[in-house]
């Protein structure tokens, strides 16, 4: 059905919507009347279902109204639009029952009606309502019948129709003038005069006394004047100021006479109408175009003054864009003669205001802007250029020639990035042109000056021009511009490849090119210390006298350490750890105790660390707290019991429940059991059980279980050691664990005197791992 809509819709036109919704009643019954109304005729269709019941109004457009029309709903029919396939489709549903009726008849204008059964109107009726269709009676109408007209009008006046000033009838016969004065207008509108002439002089032949003579003599005068006949302005102009002195064409016929005058150099005759044109019409366009006229018959006498003042007077003084191309043209080239910089603005205007005024102009505009290129004025000349090259194209002879002059010009300016537009748009229109070797040369020189925002284009051109002029200032600006951008780039490496080129290159006029490879190593040596290249560092510091002060100490100990060189990272460590700076001093014995552990120097470890823990041990937020955690490993490694236990209490100080410290609590509990202090065993196996429970983990069990389990049961606290045992109970165990871990509970149930549960704790203990130690003893305790 969208199909059929569209297709119909080819035809029409923009469109003027207007939607009105009304409700009334019509014998106590309400109903609602919606009404669509185009100022073209538009489609509107019902939609109906199965049992012919129409379902659905939808009427088309071509466009899209210029307001949003909001969903409308009353209780009859809500109303909504959408957009299919670019058209646009209003969609009215009914509540109950809806008619579909197109408004064919304007009752105001039209007499008679009948039933018209048409798919495209003007306007559309949508009427909503219940049960009964209001209004009108419909009577089934046989097969067999006639469709008459229905008059309304109940008496017939006679017409008359139009009455000249005697009251007797005008007959006005359709001629042929009408439909060739329509043509006259048109041809002149599209500039062809001497077809247009053709027209007005037949017209005039075959209709003497036509409506049209007045106007066709003014156009006689206006196409002489375009064809530059001047004696014909003149005697038409004479005619049409006797025979029509009152039209409103006059202030332009004074104009066009006056201008006729002058052309033939009758200057007292010119001067005779530009009066009567200056003084009676001080307010029309047309006394602007005979200030122009003036000024270029005072021109041709040599008045160069006066006539700038009229030039100027009518530029000053219109609204009008053609007077004030033409009279800032004509200043313009006046200008030319003495100040260049001067004729420049006023060229300016017109490019501004109506650059394809240079095109009416050709012949003078391509005199001008060679002119102004000849004096080095490239931007002015370019602009002229490209004015005439927006009002032609390609097929024209002039445009290749055109299109270098502007592209070459504009090279020479500073709008280096319109050049190179210029410039492509010739390469790609004329690739063996006759002056693709001057644009390639200005293309490549122009290269430097247009950054191009791809790197990577930017170097593969540098590397064209080196090849293409090599030993020339061009290859050698290539290879110049290329380092740079290379160190911009952070390509350092690439710098450094190429420092035989930029070396060689003038140093008188490339002063830096030294710097450059400097800076390119040591780019080269940050980079290699971000990747922790070490031995790069040093081999570039050798090769490049670049010395490695205190700058670079953080990265290349983070390289040694990195490469396993603790060597050089202890030796970097000592250089700095006994530093004035405390911050600094705090930061490198910090970095020299994790060196020494790294190297297993312990003793040093220790010393150090001492040193570091007094300069931070009131920082409790210390970066460097983790120095604890080395102090405490070095002890473990030692083996000093006690200084591990003392250095445990500062960790959890400063770290409380750390995940990280999970195996140094699970250390400390060794040394309780070791000991045999269940005091110390518990404390840190609680810990231990903590931090498990937080992490959700269970990396230490059943270890941490099995021994705080232990420890409580040695201090008889039952009922402790089966909290801890039990919490096993949700542990993936081994089948021997797992035997323990229920031998283990039902021990200490018994202990508990809950018989009942140790008996299935040691059933569980047995049916783990039958065949473990743990369940031989669960089998002997169930016995007892």
């Amino acid at each position: 059905m969208f199909k059929t809509i569209l297709l119909a819709l080819l035809c029409i036109p923009s469109f003027a919507l207007d939607i009105s919704m009304d409700s009334a009643k019509d014998d106590f019954t309400p109903y609602s009347i919606l009404k669509i109304t185009d100022t073209k005729k538009f489609i509107c269709q019902k939609i109906k279902d199965d049992f012919t019941v129409t379902t659905e109004v939808i009427c088309a457009f071509s466009k899209k109204p210029l307001s949003d029309i909001k969903i409308l709903q009353n209780e009859f029919f809500s109303v909504h639009t959408f957009i299919k396939k670019g058209t646009f489709f209003i969609s009215i549903k009914p509540i109950y029952k809806i008619k579909l009726i197109a408004d064919v008849f304007d009752l105001s204008t039209e007499n008679s009606v009948y039933q018209a059964d048409v798919s495209m109107s003007n306007r559309w009726s949508i009427i909503g309502y219940k049960d009964k269709f209001p209004l009108l009676h419909k009577t089934k109408r046989p097969d067999m019948s006639l469709n008459l007209p229905f008059f309304m009008d109940q008496d017939k006046l006679p017409y008359v129709g139009s009455l000249d000033i005697k009251g007797n009838p005008v007959y006005i016969q359709k001629v042929g003038d009408v439909k060739d004065y329509l043509k006259v207008k048109r041809y002149y509108k599209e500039k062809k005069y001497e077809l247009c002439m053709n027209v007005v002089d037949d017209i005039l032949q075959e209709y003497p006394n036509t409506l049209f003579k007045a106007e066709l003599i003014y156009y006689k005068i206006k196409l002489f004047q375009k064809l530059k006949d001047y004696d014909n302005v003149i005697s038409n102009a004479k005619v049409y100021l006797r025979e029509y002195s009152s039209n409103e064409n006059i202030p332009e016929v004074l104009a066009y006479t006056a201008e006729g005058y002058a052309q033939i150099g009758m200057s007292t005759d010119a001067d005779y109408f530009f009066d009567r044109l200056f003084s009676e019409h001080r307010n029309s366009v047309f006394t602007e175009w005979g200030y122009i006229y003036k000024a270029d018959m005072l021109i041709v006498g040599g008045g160069v003054t006066p006539a700038l003042k009229f030039y100027k007077k009518a530029l000053f003084h219109t609204k009008d864009l053609d007077v004030a191309a033409s009279a800032a043209f004509r200043i313009a080239t006046v200008k030319q003669d003495t100040s260049l910089k001067d004729s420049k603005k006023y060229i300016n205007k017109i490019i501004d205001a109506k650059p394809a005024y240079f095109k009416e102009k050709e012949r003078e505009s391509k005199i001008m802007m060679n002119n102004f290129a000849d004096e080095e004025y490239y931007e002015t000349a370019s602009k002229i250029a490209g004015a005439l090259l927006d009002a032609i194209d390609y097929t024209y002879d002039e445009y290749e020639v055109l299109l270098s002059q502007k592209a070459l010009w504009l090279a020479k300016t500073n709008n280096k990035q319109e050049a190179l537009i210029a410039i492509n748009r010739y390469i790609k229109a004329f690739p063996d042109g006759d002056y693709i070797n001057p644009i390639d040369i200005a293309k490549d020189e122009l290269f430097f000056e247009v950054l191009d925002a791809n790197t990577t284009h930017r170097l593969a051109e540098y590397d064209k021009l080196m090849l293409t002029y090599p030993n020339d200032t061009i290859g050698n600006r290539a290879i110049y511009e290329k380092a740079k951008l290379l160190l911009s780039e952070g390509m350092f490496s690439s710098v450094l490849e190429m420092q035989d080129e930029v070396l060689s290159l003038d140093d008188e006029k490339y002063k830096d090119t030294q710097e450059i490879v400097h800076n390119g190593a040591i780019g080269v040596m940050k980079s290699a210390l971000k990747d922790k290249e070490c031995n790069r560092v040093l081999v570039m510091s050798n090769e490049y006298n670049v010395t490695l002060s205190n700058e670079w100490d953080d990265g290349i100990y983070e390289c040694a350490m990195h490469g396993g060189d603790y060597v050089l990272a202890k030796n970097i460590a000592l250089k700095n750890f006994k530093s004035e700076n405390l911050s600094h001093r705090k930061k490198w014995l910090f970095r020299y105790v994790k060196v020494d552990f790294s190297t297993g120097n312990y003793s040093d470890v220790i010393d150090a660390s001492k040193d570091l823990v007094r300069l931070i041990e009131d920082d409790k937020d210390s970066a460097y707290n983790e120095v604890y955690r080395y102090l405490f490993d070095t002890y473990d490694r030692l083996e000093k019991k006690d200084e591990m236990i003392k250095t445990m209490v500062n960790l959890e100080e400063l770290y409380a429940l750390d995940y990280k410290d999970i195996e140094r609590y699970v250390s400390v509990m060794s040394i309780g059991t070791t000991r045999k202090d269940d005091t110390i065993v518990i404390k840190y196996g609680k810990k231990v059980m903590s931090i498990q429970k937080s992490s959700d983990s269970s990396a230490q069990s059943p270890y941490v279980e099995f021994t705080l389990y232990q420890a409580y049961m040695n201090k008889e606290d039952y009922n402790k050691a089966i909290e801890v045992i039990a919490s096993l109970d949700s542990v993936d165990l081994s089948k021997s664990d797992r035997s323990r871990q229920q031998y283990l509970k039902g021990t200490v149930l018994n202990k508990l005197w809950r018989d009942a549960e140790a008996q299935t704790a040691f059933t569980n203990a047995i049916e783990a791992e039958p065949n473990s130690a743990w369940a031989k003893l669960a089998t002997t305790a169930k016995s007892i």
